[in-house]
């Protein structure tokens, strides 16, 4: 009976060393990466649990936002739409270009700071992150693929099987991988570094045209564009005229409610000197034809914002001094760093 019983605990301690052991060799071994909030700024609002980031899942992350083969004919990856020295914007577009010579419905909103963007696209059609991705991917005028032949083409290249296993434990490529992994390298783009970021931090000292239009800043674009972020995430009519052949009604076209017609998401205006055309329709070429939008153009309907429905007063010499303020949000080192480029 001794002798039994001393069998099966061997063999009891022999299993559980076996699943112990199984269990350990499937745990990936990656590379944790802490993801930093600016001083100042609040705590994002992306749930890192879900979702750590590590050096493998950035660097996988990484391949396949400029990876082709996302789309369906290799010529479009999501940087082909999100370009850095746009701040992940599109260069010098009004309307991002797609698969077949397609033009997009709108102009690609810039990549940066996504840990505190509660909602994506210019209409809050998507709610997360890690579903951003699907959009582009299967819209026909943007990539045009499917997401079974994007995770078919990933599975037959040897290298994204042995980068899916160092980022997750095995070779299983999938969905929520695939996106897991893209979230993870554009969640390291954060923009914070900036000559007002410098400034806020009493590293430098704003100059006089940058000081007053930082004051009327603060008096009369706050509102809307909160700092640090200088986006307050809300939608809203500011007037807008809707394009008479794109048609875009806006949130409403998420909602289905009339009173969301012709409201968009507040954009940031972080790199906003260098994230040309502007317009959830790219409809402005520079920063002056907004601020003569504001202080003229602005067309009141039944949805139109409070905050614009009599314009804004501004002077020639404010506008003035609001762009010098608003070159102090380019950050030089974020549009040019080599972790984000190809």
């Amino acid at each position: 009976m001794q002798i039994r019983l001393i069998i099966l605990s061997l063999f009891t301690i022999l299993v559980i060393a076996a699943c112990d052991k199984r269990s350990f060799t499937s745990m990936p071994e990656t590379t944790p990466v802490a993801f930093k909030t600016p001083a100042g700024w609040p705590a994002p609002v992306y749930n890192f649990a879900d979702n750590p980031l590590t050096e493998q899942g950035i660097a996988l992350g990484k391949k396949l936002f400029y990876d082709g083969r996302l789309s369906q004919d290799g010529n479009f990856p999501c940087a082909s739409c999100h370009q850095q020295p746009a701040a992940f914007g599109t260069f010098e577009h009004d309307l991002s270009h797609g698969f077949n010579n397609s033009h997009t419905l709108r102009n690609a909103p810039s990549l940066q700071n996504l840990a505190w963007m509660p909602l994506f696209h210019h209409d809050g059609g998507i709610t997360h992150l890690d579903l951003q991705p699907l959009a582009p991917i299967t819209n026909p005028v943007e990539m045009a693929e499917t997401i079974d032949n994007v995770l078919n083409k990933l599975r037959s290249d040897e290298q994204y099987r042995s980068l899916f296993k160092a980022a997750f434990g095995s070779e299983e490529i999938n969905t929520q991988r695939m996106t897991k992994a893209l979230s993870q390298f554009m969640l390291t783009m954060v923009s914070a570094d900036s000559r007002y970021d410098k400034m806020k931090r009493g590293e430098v000292t704003f100059t006089l045209p940058e000081s007053l239009g930082y004051d009327i800043f603060k008096a009369k674009c706050a509102s809307c564009h909160a700092e640090p972020l200088f986006t307050d995430f809300s939608f809203r009519n500011t007037g807008l005229p809707v394009d008479r052949v794109l048609q875009d009604v806006g949130r409403m076209r998420i909602t289905k409610n009339p009173a969301d017609s012709l409201k968009f998401k507040v954009p940031t205006l972080r790199n906003v000197m260098k994230t040309s055309y502007y317009g959830h329709d790219g409809r402005f070429f520079d920063v002056l034809n907004v601020l003569n939008h504001y202080s003229d153009g602005v067309v009141n309907g039944p949805t139109t914002d409070p905050l614009v429905k009599n314009k804004i007063p501004l002077s020639n010499f404010e506008k003035g001094q609001l762009i010098a303020f608003l070159s102090t949000l380019t950050d030089s080192a974020f549009l040019a760093n080599k972790a984000f480029a190809q």
